[in-house]
């Protein structure tokens, strides 16, 4: 069995230094949309989709013309019917309560020859 051979021992900032050196460098361009051609959409969309997720929106190209836009679903939010107040709809068709008398002649009209 062979020995493994190291190098001289590196300090910390010659680490730091290292490390810097070989990271990987990522543009970012605020003023342009990524963009990606319908290929890679058919070929590797898991990357496409994380890009969508990531950006917001991403502009397809055609023969490098852009074509397609995909942005992501955001649903609309369900409108619900207005609360209604039945008892201020009530009073609004009768105002004042019934008396006695006129709610007896009432169920009397409705009852009839009974």
């Amino acid at each position: 069995m062979r020995p493994i051979r190291r190098g001289p021992a590196l300090g910390p900032q010659a680490r730091r230094a290292s490390l810097t050196l070989n990271a990987p460098v990522i543009h970012t361009c605020i003023t342009l949309k990524p963009t990606t051609t319908i290929r890679d959409l058919r070929n590797h969309f898991p990357k496409v989709r994380k890009l969508v997720e990531a950006e917001g929106e991403v502009v397809l190209t055609e023969k490098g013309k852009p074509k397609y836009r995909l942005m992501l679903y955001t649903p609309t939010p369900d409108k619900k019917a207005p609360a209604v107040d039945y008892w201020s709809r009530l009073n609004s068709y009768q105002s004042q309560s019934m008396t006695e008398a006129q709610a007896q002649a009432i169920h009397e009209e409705n009852r009839g020859d009974r």
